[in-house]
């Protein structure tokens, strides 16, 4: 579904990306691994187009789509759950919901108002609290939410439980396993490494903007030693 060769991405003069790769097949989910600072967040605002590639190519289902601005990577059928949240605070839950839903690129609305409310019974009970007024367990819900309120066929969830109450960690992973069963592809960015190869099929692991580590996620899980080493657990 999406695809990434050889991706060399800078900040000014310090070069973050180096020849990075990354295919995410239709269906499936993939994690993004490696400690802070290792490129993972440039990875995702590059084949986004938040941020320009010096060079390589961002292909979705097979068309280039490389230094596309953010918009229309979204009307792609990409939903981004970006590190931070980015809900909006002057409007309600409700509003926030409604102001991104729309069909799928190919006319699929799967993901309703109501079905979203369903795996977020929290969300339903502050349904006319504003943003601001939301805990930040809410707020993270909120945002995946409006993702999904997009229809989209590729989500993209980036330090989903940062910062976030152990509970509440536990429930977002349950809506990720839920969002998973529906057969969304999906790139998902955590900390926790265990929980995101429990999550995923394949993983990428980055060590200073380069892939150094990839495979299944369950043959990972079973090397402590190679993930000790790049992950520091």
């Amino acid at each position: 579904m999406l695809q990434i060769k050889t991706l060399n991405t800078y900040y000014g003069d310090s070069h973050i990306l180096h020849g990075v790769d990354l295919d995410i097949p239709r269906g499936k989910t993939v994690g993004l691994l490696g400690r802070n600072g290792m490129g993972k967040t440039t990875l995702i605002r590059s084949l986004m187009g938040y941020v320009p590639a010096a060079s390589g190519s961002v292909s979705w289902l097979g068309k280039a789509v490389t230094g596309q601005p953010p918009e229309k990577m979204a009307r792609l059928g990409i939903g981004y759950v970006p590190e931070g949240r980015g809900i909006f605070p002057n409007l309600s839950v409700r509003e926030n919901l409604l102001m991104s839903a729309r069909p799928g690129p190919t006319g699929r609305h799967d993901w309703t108002y109501d079905r979203v409310l369903d795996i977020f019974p929290r969300l339903k009970e502050r349904l006319d609290h504003g943003g601001q007024q939301l805990s930040g367990g809410e707020q993270q819900m909120l945002s995946i939410g409006r993702a999904l309120m997009t229809n989209p066929d590729l989500l993209i969830l980036d330090e989903a439980t940062e910062g976030l109450a152990p509970l509440i960690v536990q429930e977002i992973w349950r809506v990720i396993a839920t969002i998973r069963a529906t057969g969304i592809s999906a790139l998902i960015v955590d900390r926790n490494y265990r929980a995101v190869l429990e999550h995923t099929d394949s993983a990428v692991l980055l060590e200073k903007g380069r892939v150094v580590l990839q495979g299944e996620s369950n043959a990972l899980l079973g090397t402590p030693q190679e993930l000790a080493r790049y992950l520091g657990v």
